[in-house]
């Protein structure tokens, strides 16, 4: 694996994704993006080796559009990463907790900071496209009263102040990110010793009654854990739904391997997005 391997991720530099892409890769060249839909393409363009996505939030969710932009990508998952998220309120030093009328940050930051931004009476909530491009914006403005939620490594790269720490309504706030890559480098960047191997797969099912359960009971039967199931609108074809579901084991496994060839019987579509080491929670 390089060590100036370049990596896509979606915001700026100072972002979760670029933490979570230094917990992933030995010394990433990053390369920031402002949307999903680029990242995936700064890929397919070679403008980046590889991509570090969000796939789930603790308290939000699920990352919808990585969902649908990986189903048909050609890339597959070499890695996964568990990311704690500790959002501060930051602004231009100098600045009073009492000044701030205005709070930027990306939606779901917003979403997860509801309490303290409650008791910031009077001050409107901004969303933007990302948590440190907030910061970069508030450092870049000439406006009084600014402030941004992001994480600490945005106020130290910016050159902001933070005036609150911590300050999301819930500490158990992780997100977990993928390592994705063309085939060939995905199979480079796995690792080779994993204790824990995880399976993604994407599969459209006829919409038929009782074909998701006849799907998902080829785990069963071979006691294949789901880990995750998220389904997603298949486009052109209005109530009609892709799975992408998580599971424990490998892809080489026999046991993982005879379910996916009994799924491939049953399915219009099976494809499997990676055999990957699952991160350590």
């Amino acid at each position: 694996m390089s060590d100036a391997l370049s990596v896509a991720i979606q915001g700026e530099r100072g972002a979760f994704s670029e933490a979570a892409a230094r917990k992933l890769v030995a010394s990433p060249a990053i390369v920031p993006c402002r949307t999903f839909d680029g990242v995936f393409a700064a890929v397919r363009s070679g403008e980046a080796a590889a991509a570090v996505v969000p796939i789930e939030n603790s308290l939000a969710g699920s990352v919808l559009r990585t969902y649908e932009l990986l189903g048909g990508a050609g890339l597959e998952i070499a890695r996964e990463a568990l990311l704690r998220i500790s959002l501060n309120l930051i602004a231009r030093p100098g600045t009073k907790l009492g000044d701030v009328r205005r709070v930027l940050s990306h939606p779901v930051a917003l979403a997860q900071c509801q309490r303290f931004l409650a008791d910031l009476r009077g001050v409107e909530a901004i969303a933007t496209y990302d948590t440190a491009g907030s910061v970069k914006m508030v450092m870049e403005s000439a406006a009084e009263g600014e402030a941004a939620i992001a994480g600490a490594t945005a106020a130290e790269l910016y050159g902001g102040e933070i005036l609150a720490a911590g300050v999301e309504d819930n500490a158990q706030n992780f997100t977990r990110f993928y390592l994705i890559a063309p085939p060939a480098l995905a199979a480079e960047l796995r690792p080779r010793d994993a204790a824990s191997i995880k399976t993604s797969v994407l599969f459209r099912t006829p919409n038929t009654p009782g074909s998701l359960f006849r799907a998902l009971a080829v785990f069963a039967l071979r006691d294949i854990n789901l880990t995750k199931l998220e389904s997603r609108p298949i486009e052109g074809r209005p109530w009609e739904y892709a799975f992408y579901a998580d599971i424990s084991g490998s892809g080489d496994e026999p046991r993982v391997t005879n379910a996916l060839n009994h799924l491939r019987e049953m399915c219009e579509t099976v494809v499997v997005l990676g055999s990957y080491a699952a991160a350590d929670s």
